[in-house]
């Protein structure tokens, strides 16, 4: 995983030095400049390519995950006419690189992006149909001067797309490196690629699944769901460098761990997968995480932090998360801190689970949906707004250290089978008796009774969803609620309409983050960009995000 950017000139002419901080820039120097704002992505290498007469600049900074020694970028055709910059992890490009070397003869890649480029040469933009993983890229091709540009199903990876005044085509992982210059500025949406001449971009979705648009009907297998989930984990252990496992001590994290810790053992039966936990001390997800660790036998790390250490980064994270939602800025501040630490160890990349709660249901609020159809309906939602709020959360808050982070859950394949089956099989607070388990239907119950047998200690297996800044100690969001209300005081918070009339506060922990986004963020370009995360309001949740105020929570503890 990495930072890309990229500036392509809308009618294929160079691009003119700009003047900028009272200094003339060549597009080398403000792309260099630029893409600078986000080095932290890509502490290994720094690659630069110009198509000078083109007007087009293509960096990427690189975090060294797999072909350490080769695969620096941007990455070239071997006639030297495709350009490639590309913020992936492609998980068959094993599978791929031994097709590619059939036709050819010959084929050895310089690392898994690489294939990108012969699958475009091949198949042109149906090259997504052969890909499994998570991406964003920018691909420029000099025979025929065409851009593709592209991101992965369910926005795993970010990417920004702008335009300046003069038309001109803005690239970047990250959003803080190109809005001053942009008039036009938009997250780049997840499953869609646009491909043309830079002045003339074709915009299509390559992503069509039926579960988007239609209520599903298929029943859930256990065998298969575990089979998936298990296929899934596997392909995402292919990795060059030290790797690890966040370990909240919730269910999703605990059963990528362990599933992990099972793979890895069928090869090397003493390995010992590194874990870690975060949270105050006495946290309920740490003495979790802990069961987690004894029972899969786990290398486990405990980092316990004070409430002045979250408080303290709270500015830093709104920087590098670029949004002021209050759920994402929340659960950010003790993942911050703990990817500090792990970054720290050596280690490079960790796995995650984000994903399933938005797949099976996995919200406390959930247990308000009114029927099946506007629970399934509801969960299209929440994975077509992944990339705004979960992925963006666990992308930008490891990479601001330079920590790869894989969601297994968000394989696209698992996503499209767990997606296919039918609302009545997901929709918590039922009886159910799927698989021989009989109980008050917890959240997320098929995927804790697809995996009731030796992966994880019941405690775990059958433990209730606690939002990760509510699990890593309950008194967190009443200091962080303290603080922001005396950062702002009734007088000011009254002015919150006519201050900020887009996305408006309706809280003073709101006002408080939304101040601190807009003084380092400037401008209506910068504040679009962000969605806010919120349970149902029309099925009676509560405002605040938190799990704790639903009124689901503890029922099944």
């Amino acid at each position: 995983m990495c930072g890309i950017f990229a500036i392509i000139s809308k009618d294929g002419q160079p691009i003119e030095p700009k003047v900028y901080h009272g200094r003339l820039h060549s597009l080398r120097e403000i792309a260099y400049r630029q893409s600078g704002k986000q080095r932290h992505r890509g502490p290994d290498y720094t690659g630069v390519k110009l198509v000078q007469e083109d007007g087009v600049a293509l960096l990427h900074e690189r975090l060294a995950i797999i072909g350490v020694e080769t695969g620096n970028q941007p990455l070239l055709s071997e006639d030297g006419n495709i350009l490639l910059v590309a913020n992936a992890e492609i998980y068959n490009y094993l599978e791929q690189s031994a097709e590619i070397a059939k036709k050819r003869g010959h084929y050895k890649p310089k690392s898994d992006c690489n294939v990108i480029i012969e699958l475009y040469e091949e198949y042109g933009v149906n090259l997504f149909e052969y890909i499994t993983g998570m991406f964003a890229f920018v691909l420029y091709d000099k025979h025929t001067k065409n851009v593709l540009i592209a991101r992965d199903p369910f926005g795993i990876i970010p990417m920004y797309i702008g335009e300046d005044a003069s038309g001109n085509i803005w690239v970047s992982s990250e959003m803080k490196c190109i809005a001053e210059f942009c008039t036009k500025l938009e997250p780049f949406p997840p499953g869609e690629y646009r491909y043309g001449q830079p002045g003339n971009l074709e915009r299509k979705k390559f992503f069509h699944e039926r579960w988007v648009t239609e209520i599903p009907n298929i029943e859930a297998d256990l065998s298969i769901l575990r089979k998936k989930l298990e296929s899934a984990v596997r392909t995402h252990l292919q990795c060059d460098v030290p790797y690890g496992a966040l370990l909240s001590g919730g269910v999703d994290s605990s059963l990528v761990a362990s599933i992990a810790t099972k793979l890895r053992r069928e090869r090397d039966p003493t390995f010992k997968l590194k874990t870690f936990s975060v949270g105050l001390r006495n946290a309920p997800d740490l003495k979790a995480a802990k069961l987690v660790a004894d029972y899969i036998g786990s290398d486990h790390t405990e980092v316990i932090f004070e409430i002045p250490d979250a408080l303290d980064i709270i500015r830093d994270l709104i920087y590098h998360l670029e949004t002021y939602d209050v759920a994402t800025v929340r659960c950010s501040i003790p993942m911050l801190l703990l990817t500090r630490h792990i970054k720290s160890t050596g280690i490079k990349m960790v796995f995650s689970g984000e994903g399933a709660d938005e797949i099976f249901g996995g919200y406390l609020y959930f247990f308000k949906a009114p029927n099946y159809v506007e629970f399934h309906k509801e969960l299209v939602s929440r994975v077509q707004q992944l990339n705004l709020s979960d992925c963006l959360r666990a992308n930008k808050v490891s990479m601001a250290k330079g920590l790869e982070l894989r969601v297994p859950f968000l394989d696209t394949a698992f996503v499209n089978y767990v997606m296919s089956i039918r609302p009545e099989d997901k929709i918590p607070g039922a009886l159910n008796c799927l698989g021989g388990i009989q109980k008050n239907r917890i959240e997320k119950h098929i995927l804790r009774a697809a995996f009731a047998k030796d992966f994880l200690p019941d405690a775990v297996l059958w433990r209730q969803k606690e939002q990760f800044s509510d699990g890593v100690g309950y008194s967190l969001i009443e200091t962080i609620l303290k603080t922001a209300n005396s950062h702002v005081s009734d007088d000011e918070f009254s002015t919150a309409a006519s201050r900020f009339p887009i996305n408006t506060p309706t809280t003073k922990e709101a006002f408080h983050y939304r101040t601190i986004f807009e003084e380092m963020f400037p401008g209506k370009v910068a504040i679009e960009t962000v969605k806010r995360w919120s349970p149902r309001r029309d099925w009676g949740c509560p405002e605040d995000p938190s799990g704790l105020v639903q009124s689901a929570h503890q029922t099944h503890q």
